[in-house]
């Protein structure tokens, strides 16, 4: 199933049925509205709504992000290889919708800073706790895709070597366009992710190339932790990020955004100044 979560010209907010009302990052029309939610259960009514506003499918209880997680991403960063996945955390309020901007915070450090990364994004729909990595896709809701916006300089200098102050501002953590269950996902570790700058290919890669897999994550941050339903994992992004650019790409006013993941579709944000 591809759930969408959107305003209807009243501004209420609904779950519907994406019967290819979101193409290509955009989207419109008629939707069937689904009764419920995604973490109790969701039933087709046959009723409809107009689309007015597409939002992020889920609103994060959690959003925990990975670091390094590509080994070509650790090259290009000129880092090493660690034993265990690398936690951050982005701030619940950075959450954003798909076709809203990316704002450039007021408060960059030292000129033009702000980098994109595209990711995969695995919602949790049940609590999970030690749970073994074997069992780990079965707390599953759904997967859609993200973009981890860093604010370079504040997550290099002005954090305290911390990385949750430079990813965690305002608008920095776009998701979307659907939440895709898992029945139509055969494979988590095999999905092409791709991200596009003004039309243009900045990374090009494949979910095969995990590091630590989407069961690993689970189950490495559910040992002795509740993972609440709603908790949202980034699971790291691949090369290409624009800070390791010769020369550095930032993103400026203007700019479109785009995160595309086989099966899932396509998140795209504009940026603004």
């Amino acid at each position: 199933m591809r759930i969408i979560r959107f305003e209807d010209e009243a501004g209420k907010v609904h779950y519907g049925l994406d019967n290819n009302v979101v193409r290509d990052g955009a989207a419109g029309g008629r939707v069937e509205l689904l009764a419920g939610d995604p973490f109790t259960g969701l039933e087709r009514t046959g009723e409809t709504a107009d689309l007015v506003r597409l939002l992020a499918p889920v609103v994060p209880t959690n959003i925990f992000c990975i670091g390094l997680n590509y080994a070509d991403h650790i090259a290009e960063c000129e880092k090493r290889v660690l034993d265990h996945p690398i936690l951050f955390l982005k701030n619940t309020a950075s959450l954003n919708d798909p076709c809203s901007p990316i704002r450039i915070p007021k408060c960059q450090m030292k000129g033009p800073e702000v980098d994109y990364e595209g990711e995969l994004a695995v919602v949790i729909g049940k609590p999970a706790r030690d749970v073994r990595q074997e069992e780990a896709l079965g707390y599953v809701l759904g997967y859609t895709a993200s973009n981890d916006v860093s604010a370079r300089n504040w997550q290099m200098l002005g954090g305290g070597d911390q990385w949750c102050r430079g990813k965690g501002f305002d608008t920095f953590c776009p998701l979307g366009p659907v939440l895709l269950t898992p029945d139509e996902v055969e494979d988590p570790q095999n999905l092409r992710i791709q991200t596009r700058l003004n039309g243009e290919v900045m990374q090009d890669s494949n979910t095969s190339h995990m590091i630590h897999s989407v069961a690993r994550l689970i189950a490495f941050l559910s040992q002795d932790t509740t993972l609440l339903p709603g908790t949202v994992i980034l699971t790291g992004t691949p090369s290409g990020v624009g800070f390791a650019r010769d020369p550095q790409i930032f993103l400026k006013d203007g700019d479109i955004v785009e995160v595309e993941i086989e099966k899932i579709g396509v998140l795209r944000n504009p940026v603004s100044a």
